[in-house]
């Protein structure tokens, strides 16, 4: 039987120094329209993130990188932002930006339940990588 629900998802980067173009995959946000489903996995691998980038503000990343997390789950406590619907918490997140923290282009695909896609999406892309 084929998939049944279209989803977009983005790979969210780690870019020490935006002039040179290097980044580490730190996670991937998954939207699914028709099943409400909104959801992030970001890990923070500060091995390879030291490698690039040696004067790391550690908790500078875990706090934009929380940010992204809070914002993406809708918490109460997460500014404006993450007061918006699904839809538009997904696009803001997903916006361009030239900051440490961007995303991939937004790709799209097709999936029985978003939640194995988000799995199956960070494993391959993030943790393989």
């Amino acid at each position: 039987m084929p998939a049944t629900h279209s989803f977009e998802y983005a790979v969210v980067r780690l870019v020490p120094r935006v002039e040179r173009g290097e980044f580490i995959n730190a996670g991937v946000v998954v939207f699914c329209l028709t099943q409400k489903y909104l959801e992030c996995r970001l890990q923070f691998d500060e091995t390879r993130l030291l490698a690039l980038w040696p004067e790391l503000e550690r908790e500078q990343i875990r706090l934009h990188l929380n940010a992204f997390s809070d914002v993406c789950a809708g918490l109460e406590d997460a500014g404006p932002i993450a007061a918006l619907s699904q839809r538009e918490r997904f696009h803001w997140l997903v916006a361009p930006r030239s900051t440490v923290i961007q995303v991939s282009p937004v790709h799209s695909g097709l999936c029985d339940a978003p939640a194995e896609a988000l799995d199956e999406l960070f494993n391959r892309l993030v943790l393989s990588s």
